[in-house]
């Protein structure tokens, strides 16, 4: 039984390779840097948990000589608080083809259609370098270029197609003149079996795509055809000024670790086109991938997909609400506790313990809506925010029960806030 290594096993490309692998007879083994994203991808596979960019030549070597096959599936979009690009597309591949210089290993480089050494992104830039590290590597070595995936799962940039797809009553129309090309992710988990095989010659480099092309308007307006909504009653134009600005802070939310799909990088490509020229991957002897149309068909429009859509964009605006809302209390709070102060004194609260309760109420109700901003902390944020709402329920029933009756609702108003607090953590999820 061959044995093949998939870099990356757990993305939405590196966990299809590693179904289609296992289901082709390979004997797999995933890595990847998080053990609980391994575990969430399948708890029956063997996985090696590790940090891809760390690892030298003679590690790799370690890793390597049982191997037959191995599949480099990892990538990033865009540099940010979990991902540096260079590690990634360029150390980490230099090292990987030291370390397998005097193995019989067949290295399987997925790259990206229209990556070159002169593109207008650095994702693409560092693809090319990853893509020329491998090309001069003496043994066994095929290179991969997809166009656009189209998946069950949506992640990245086509999540961001799904949602804005589904926008009630709305299609945005941006990018006019952007032409995309896509691959169902079944054509490319299949050329990477083939490839693994030996089917495919040594040296060979290849875009896998549809043969036709789509405008962007297109393509956004068949999947929204494909999730079966209704055609839209308003189809706004969005000015570049307004996409460059929500690049410019999706961008910011980067470095607190969230891997925005709207980042420049993403609208670069997209305004640029993502295109192909499937011809060097049939004389190859690969099979022809299916068009736009035939992917959509083959995959479900199901009740789950058309709540992902709505969900995708509510998400980040219930996070947002909720960092909203929680520094306004802390902050207002701080700036003139005389009147929480007088509101506990008035009902007989021990004098020693009310600026404490207070000032440290405030400061954590501030923590708590920094806290879940920072994508590492966001889901301990929002499990903090519902201990938090229901530990000042729990006092205000004890030291100011009048409170409850009050024509505002001060504190039935909490209710709706822990609610979506709890949304936002049960939403959350590592992949």
């Amino acid at each position: 039984m061959k044995r093949a290594l998939v870099l990356g096993g757990y993305g939405l490309i590196g966990s299809a390779c590693m179904r289609a692998l296992d289901q082709a007879g390979f004997q797999v083994r995933g890595l990847g840097r998080s053990a609980r994203a391994a575990q969430l991808c399948d708890r029956r596979a063997n996985w090696t948990i590790t940090d891809m960019t760390r690892l030298t030549a003679r590690d790799w070597h370690a890793l390597l000589r049982d191997c037959d096959v191995v599949v480099n599936a990892a990538g990033a979009l865009q540099d940010g608080g979990r991902d540096d690009l260079r590690g990634v597309h360029v150390t980490a591949l230099e090292q990987l083809v030291q370390g397998a210089a005097d193995l019989p290993v067949r290295i399987i480089q997925i790259s990206a259609a229209g990556v070159s050494h002169d593109a207008s992104t650095l994702f693409f830039r560092t693809k090319a370098e990853g893509d020329a590290a491998v090309a001069t590597h003496s043994g066994d070595w095929v290179i991969l270029r997809p166009t656009l995936v189209l998946s069950p799962e949506a992640y990245g940039g086509t999540a961001l197609l799904h949602a804005a797809s589904g926008l009630p009553g709305v299609l945005p129309r941006m990018f006019p003149k952007s032409q995309v090309q896509t691959i169902h992710i079944d054509d490319l988990a299949r050329a990477v079996v083939a490839a693994a095989r030996g089917e495919i010659a040594s040296g060979t480099v290849a875009d896998l795509t549809e043969g036709g092309s789509h405008s962007f308007p297109d393509l956004l307006r068949a999947i929204r055809h494909w999730q079966g909504w209704p055609d839209p009653l308003w189809r706004p134009a969005l000015p570049g000024l307004i996409l460059r600005a929500a690049a410019k802070v999706a961008d910011l939310l980067g470095h607190l670790g969230w891997r925005a799909p709207m980042r420049s990088t993403a609208m670069t490509v997209l305004a640029d086109g993502i295109s192909g020229d499937p011809s060097a991957w049939q004389a190859a002897g690969g099979s022809p991938c299916r068009s736009l149309q035939d992917s959509l068909r083959s995959l479900p429009a199901t009740r789950q997909e058309r709540m992902f859509a709505r969900l995708y964009l509510l998400l980040p605006m219930a996070i947002g609400v909720l960092s909203l809302f929680w520094c306004l209390s802390g902050l207002i709070t701080l700036l003139d506790p005389g009147r929480a102060m007088a509101v506990l004194s008035d009902r007989g609260f021990p004098s020693g313990l009310i600026a404490p309760v207070v000032v440290g109420g405030a400061l954590a109700d501030l923590a708590l809506g920094l806290g879940i901003l920072w994508r590492r902390w966001s889901r301990r944020a929002a499990l903090g925010m519902v201990a938090l709402s229901c530990a000042y329920l729990l006092g205000s029933l004890i030291a100011a029960p009048d409170l409850w009756g009050d024509p505002l609702g001060p504190m039935v108003k909490v209710l709706p806030g822990v609610a979506l607090a709890l949304m936002v953590w049960g939403l959350l999820e590592d992949r």
